[in-house]
């Protein structure tokens, strides 16, 4: 047993004379520390005492309103509020912390002062106001006054001097004047009444003191316990430690200086941090777990979980400490004693999983959690040293085609091969890291010279497009970069990451294979952009949409075969905004599919309303072919127009085919099963492929009005395109329709290069409902008239 354990015999003897604070006894140390948690337990209710006094303060003054004058109401009730809040502070001021507290035998007797500060201003009513009241008010008062004398016996219990002081002077005031006034028989009561509290403030008190020695033996058995078992624990992990006031070693355990690597007698009374510095001792270079060991230990603070390295035989292992500081009988500090872990293999652990959750699996590369921490790092160091830093977002461009054409193995590994061009890239001013997907990040340190990192981009471009051999397969890949400079275009990490994507994607509305540095209109453009998809969100329930109908006619006769019909949206706030500004956008803000099913909807229902030989053809995007519900989406609009399925003719873009996940063939089977007739549109300037020509049954290919203007500019590659087309077509038992016709000549040359139907200006011109379905209804008199004829 130690001397600091207070021996169970004496937890039942505690005399009142300690209690009070009037006399030391027993162990200084241990008491000390239970005077310290009733000056903690004191402070505790220190609020609830405030409380009680103010509250009783306001009813004893509305009790004596009419009765005394207000003067000196309200003197008494300001002294009152002083005296409360006075000792509220004091209480407050006492440590909030009772673990490692002490106190002495001053501060327990420095309470009384409370006690009577209270006593006295509330013997003021009862001495000089009560002389004025009848019996009913007398009552009230006393009322009034024992609530409150409980109340404090409560709040002040465990501060057993200072709640005696304020109730048994209360108790004898009130007793006083009822003596005085002749009532004898209720000062008898106050006075038994007073006489209880004070017994009832004792027995709590001594409760408190009791409880309190009674956790300080078992936390101390606990301590002994533990450290104990630890030292003797089979696996030798842990070992137990010991310092005297002087921080030497003292009855260092075998195990202890096992770990150490040295003697154990060698090792008793040396310096305990020097041992751990190990070499570091002699040259000063210490390390910060070793620094905050030290202020722990000058601070004779209680420390746990501190991990330091320690050089054992020249190889360095981590150790983890945990130890508490120590007193004898007189409370005079002796040392620390605590126990010490290695903790090298989990620390090894720990590294092991803090680099899994800062580096992408795949590549190797920061991922992007280690990525926005290095950026937050270089930012706070631009701001300390008023420097600058930059980050570069790089996408990749048609890296979705090699996927989805070659898998994702082979995606994979080109992404691996891009990860060990832009590492190559990276100086130690630089460090890149892989975001997910095809995106890539650059967060350059010192970015002071805007030309080197310039640089760095174009290299990136350059590097990043050259091609790759990966199991006989020839990529082509490329890289679009969006640049912004901290803290210029951002005071942020998050605000640079912002400006970054902006500027990456004005590279890639440039045309990709680009880099772009960040300027304040792409902030101003991104709002506008988000205005417009807000508007767009509600032109369809504003009626803000209609749809134009352009002609499609014979490239022969001139005779009118159908319309296309084309999307147009009037905004009140925007004006006309053009379909290739909302229909990207729409299809980026997930609006294309109640969009194109409204499209497909209204225009079967005006093409119900046209001669029967007159066709609608209708967009539609991949978006919407990948919705399961389309092909049912399509008989309804049919079904709900009366408009035969042979009428409608549906236009797709090469690009369908690109998304495997789509099943955009089986869904077009499917449609092609009702009789509508399918149109590729555009062929040529993307995917072309051959492939899904012959699995999908189109009616007609769209060729596009780029290679319709450069073959009347005479381009030879787009004349033999147009020629290649309309062979192809005409093999597969396809009809060929050229798009932006604008002029007779122009006309007269695609008719001749083979193609059956025209569509452009020179047929007219994108019409108004009401025009197209005049146009319609002439040119099936024309065309009746004749056939009559």
């Amino acid at each position: 047993m130690t001397s600091e354990t207070l021996p169970p015999a004496d937890l039942t003897n505690v005399r009142y004379s300690a209690l009070l604070g009037l006399t030391e006894e027993g162990d200084p140390a241990q008491w000390a520390r239970i005077r310290a948690s009733q000056l903690h337990a004191g402070r505790q209710l220190a609020l609830f005492l405030l409380g009680a006094n103010l509250i009783a303060a306001a009813a004893m003054a509305s009790l004596f309103a009419s009765l005394v004058p207000l003067w000196m109401i309200g003197t008494w009730g300001a002294f009152v509020t002083v005296t409360s809040v006075g000792v509220t502070i004091r209480r407050l001021a006492t440590p909030h912390r009772m673990e490692g507290s002490f106190a002495t035998v001053q501060d327990l007797r420095t309470t009384l002062i409370d006690g009577c500060a209270l006593a006295i201003m509330w013997s003021i009513p009862p001495l000089f106001f009560a002389r004025t009241i009848g019996t009913d008010d007398a009552y009230a008062m006393w009322m009034i006054l024992s609530v409150l004398m409980t109340a404090v016996a409560f709040a002040m219990a465990p501060l057993a001097l200072a709640s005696i002081a304020f109730v048994g002077g209360l108790g004898l005031s009130v007793c006083a004047t009822l003596t005085i006034g002749g009532s004898y028989a209720a000062a008898g009561g106050t006075a038994l009444f007073t006489a209880l509290l004070i017994l009832a403030c004792l027995s709590r008190a001594r409760s408190l003191v009791v409880m309190r020695a009674s956790e300080m033996a078992l936390a101390e058995r606990n301590d002994t316990v533990s450290l104990l078992l630890r030292e003797f624990e089979d696996n030798g992990a842990d070992w137990l430690w010991e310092t005297d006031a002087s921080r030497r070693v003292v009855r260092a355990s075998p195990r202890f200086a096992y770990a150490c690597g040295l003697d154990p007698l060698t090792i008793e009374g040396k310096p305990f941090l020097q041992i751990l510095a190990g070499p570091s001792w002699e040259t000063g270079n210490f390390s910060n777990g070793l620094k905050l060991l030290a202020d722990k230990l000058k601070g004779r603070d209680s420390f746990r979980d501190l991990r330091l390295p320690v050089s054992v035989d020249g190889e360095e292992r981590w150790w983890e400490l945990a130890a508490s500081p120590r007193y004898d009988d007189t409370g005079s500090f002796t040392g620390f004693r605590g126990v010490g872990s290695d903790v090298t293999e989990q620390r090894a652990s720990a590294d092991k999983i803090n680099r899994m959750a800062r580096y992408d699996t795949l590549t190797g590369l920061p991922n992007r959690l280690m990525v926005n921490e290095t950026l937050a790092r270089a930012m706070a160091d631009s701001e300390k040293w008023s420097g600058r830093c930059a980050f570069m977002m790089i996408d990749l461009d048609r890296f979705k085609a090699v996927n989805d054409t070659l898998g994702h193995p082979i995606g994979d590994r080109l992404l691996q091969r891009v990860a060990e061009r832009l590492a190559q890239l990276m100086s130690n001013r630089a460090i890149c890291g892989r975001l997910g997907g095809d995106e890539f990040a650059v967060v350059v340190l010192d970015a002071s010279d805007y030309a080197v990192t310039e640089k760095l981009a174009r290299d990136i471009i350059e590097t990043v497009s050259r091609p790759y051999e990966i199991d006989a397969h020839t990529l082509h890949v490329g890289a679009s970069v969006g640049l912004a400079v901290g803290p210029r275009d951002g005071r942020t990490a998050e605000m640079l990451i912002r400006s970054a994507d902006l500027a990456l994607y004005r590279a890639k509305d440039a045309g990709r294979g680009v880099y772009h540095a960040y300027e304040p209109a792409l902030h101003v453009q991104a709002e506008e952009r988000r205005v417009l998809e807000m508007a767009l969100r509600k032109a369809l329930e504003n009626d803000e949409m209609h749809l134009n109908y352009q002609p499609v006619v014979d490239a022969e006769t001139g005779i009118l075969r159908g319309f296309e019909a084309l999307l147009r949206w009037t905004s009140p706030q925007f004006g006309n905004v053009s379909p290739e500004k909302f229909i990207p956008l729409a299809e980026e803000a997930r609006l294309i599919r109640p969009i194109g099913e409204w499209v497909l909807r209204t225009a079967c229902d005006e093409a119900a309303r046209w001669p029967a030989e007159i066709r609608v053809a209708v967009n539609v995007s991949a978006e919407q072919l990948g919705n399961p519900g389309f092909v049912n989406t399509v008989m309804s609009a049919l079904a709900n127009s009366g408009l035969p399925a042979q009428r409608l003719e549906l236009e797709v873009t090469e690009s369908v085919f690109m998304h495997k996940g789509l099943g955009a063939t089986k869904v077009l089977d499917r449609i092609l099963d009702l009789g509508v007739k399918l149109s590729l549109d555009d062929f040529g300037t993307g995917y072309s492929s051959l492939g899904y020509l012959s699995r999908t049954r189109f009616s007609s290919i769209k060729i596009d009005r780029s290679f319709v203007q450069g073959a009347s500019k005479g381009v030879k590659e787009a004349i033999a395109i147009i020629r290649a087309v309309v062979a192809l077509a005409q093999s597969l038992g396809m009809a060929t329709t050229a798009e932006g016709v604008e002029t007779e000549s122009e006309h007269q040359m695609v008719k001749e290069l083979g193609c059956t139907k025209v569509q452009g200006y020179y047929f007219g011109r994108p019409l108004p409902v009401g025009e197209a379905r005049d146009l319609a209804n002439r040119s099936w008199g024309i065309s009746r008239a004749s056939s009559a004829a």
